[in-house]
């Protein structure tokens, strides 16, 4: 057997620097999806930010763009080996935070600063002491499927019922056709057989969501679903502007009650955060069982650092949380989907990440057309990656049980943290773990080469 090897790049202690185009390679599958469907479903805020922050068209996707931005440094600054993203099923509990409780965007804003910010030094103190690694291991493995399959229900029931007038009420036909072409052509058994046999679909199927995206931008305005008002030129987002409007460095500081109240909203976001963590992970190792010519370090005291710095940087800059996660299900699952084909198709995980996040280069946000072209489709994108996301979590998390007892309690898990408020959902967990189960911790929790 060959000897793994690690992609090289710039190193200083756990971090691992690696420059476009010089480290890594460009893989066009993963660029073309990064241009459409990451860009889209970034900007999926932008009518948040306009609603309820005081912000224009341009100033919003100005903060989308610093938002793309730290995204793409957890994977070429930091090294990261996951697809970034959100802290999604934490949103809906940040904005009826925030929302709610102020009507003047100015406190808005700060609000957002106290949440991120409490969140950014949470994160450094478990990853400087490394109590965030010794949490992995230490949590045994049906609450930590249980903990996986409650992000799965919570990401459905975002989709189906929460917002069902948002996502797939107002356009259903083109919303269904996305999210079904990107099942099958992701997940299907006897569609992965099919692209093996067909080039026609094995060349479809590399494209991860881009076919599903796009067959969305086509039907949907042949059902009368998406109506494209598309402008032409070159769009100069006003950082200045939005910085103004947003930055406690100009605006004011929160107040000490904020930053009280943001608290237990961090704890429950970490939470949240913890479950992506391990998914993240759980789809690494089953990746690293395809891969035997690639070392992937795993190192969850970097991501925790990594976590920490973007938090504090997006507090001072441009504070909307909690839009700097560690783990966007969806599309790490797709890019570690084709990493796993070998390196024909991708000669390495960092390549494919930094390749949908079109290299660490914001351009996309420059371009008028595109930027005015995707505002009909921001709610298809994400609800397309609420139902990945969903789907991905939901057969991770019923493959880690060893048995049907272990089964059934992380069904009962999963429900809890969907339904109950977070806190209530793991205490129900932690119990039932150690009434129907037993503390079952994996002795090898963090995914490693073989």
């Amino acid at each position: 057997m060959s000897e793994r090897r690690e992609l090289p790049g710039w190193k200083w202690g756990p971090i691992t620097f690696r420059v476009p185009f010089y480290h890594t390679r460009l893989c066009w599958s993963e660029l073309l999806q990064g241009l459409f469907v990451s860009a889209a479903t970034g900007l999926a805020l932008v009518p948040v930010m306009t609603g309820f922050f005081g912000l224009s068209f341009e100033e919003a996707i100005a903060l989308s763009m610093v938002h793309a931005a730290l995204i793409a440094s957890a994977v070429i600054v930091f090294g990261e080996p996951y697809a970034g993203g959100w802290i999604t099923p934490a949103l809906p509990l940040i904005l009826a935070f925030v929302i709610g409780g102020y009507d003047d965007p100015v406190l808005r804003f700060q609000a957002m600063t106290a949440l991120t910010l409490d969140f950014a030094f949470l994160v450094l103190i478990l990853g400087v002491t490394g109590l965030g690694q010794r949490f992995v291991i230490w949590l045994p493995d049906t609450l930590k499927a249980g903990i996986i399959l409650g992000a799965a229900i919570a990401a459905l029931k975002r989709v189906f019922i929460d917002d069902a007038d948002r996502f797939l009420l107002e356009q259903p036909i083109a919303t269904t056709v996305a999210v079904t072409i990107c099942l099958v052509f992701t997940f299907s058994i006897p569609m992965q057989s099919l692209k093996t046999r067909n080039r026609f679909f094995g060349m479809l199927g590399s494209l991860g969501l881009l076919p599903g995206f796009l067959a969305a931008a086509i039907v949907g305005p042949l059902v009368g679903e998406v109506v494209y008002d598309i402008q032409w030129g070159f769009l100069v987002p006003p950082l200045d502007v939005a910085f103004a409007k947003a930055s406690p460095l100009v605006n004011g500081w929160p107040s000490v009650e904020m930053f009280l109240q943001g608290i237990p909203l961090a704890l429950i976001a970490y939470i949240i955060l913890f479950g992506d963590l391990v998914t993240g992970n759980e789809v690494l190792r089953e990746g690293l069982q395809a891969r035997k010519d690639e070392h992937i370090d795993i190192n969850l005291n970097r991501t925790h650092f990594s976590l920490a710095i973007r938090n504090a940087i997006m507090g001072l800059v441009a504070p909307f949380f909690p839009t700097q996660g560690a783990v966007w299900t969806g599309v790490h699952v797709i890019v570690v989907q084709r990493w796993k084909l070998g390196p024909k198709a991708m000669n390495s995980l960092h390549s494919g990440m930094a390749s949908y996040y079109l290299m660490g280069l914001p351009f996309i946000y420059f371009l008028l057309p595109l930027m005015t072209g995707l505002k009909p489709l921001l709610g298809i994108a994400l609800s397309l990656t609420l139902i990945l996301t969903g789907f991905a979590c939901a057969y991770i998390a019923m493959g880690i049980p060893r048995n049907n007892t272990s089964r059934g309690t992380v069904v009962l898990i999963g429900a809890c943290l969907a339904f109950f408020e977070p806190w209530i959902g793991l205490l129900i967990g932690i119990f039932a773990t150690l009434a129907l189960v037993g503390w079952d911790r994996s002795p090898d929790p963090i995914p490693h080469d073989e």
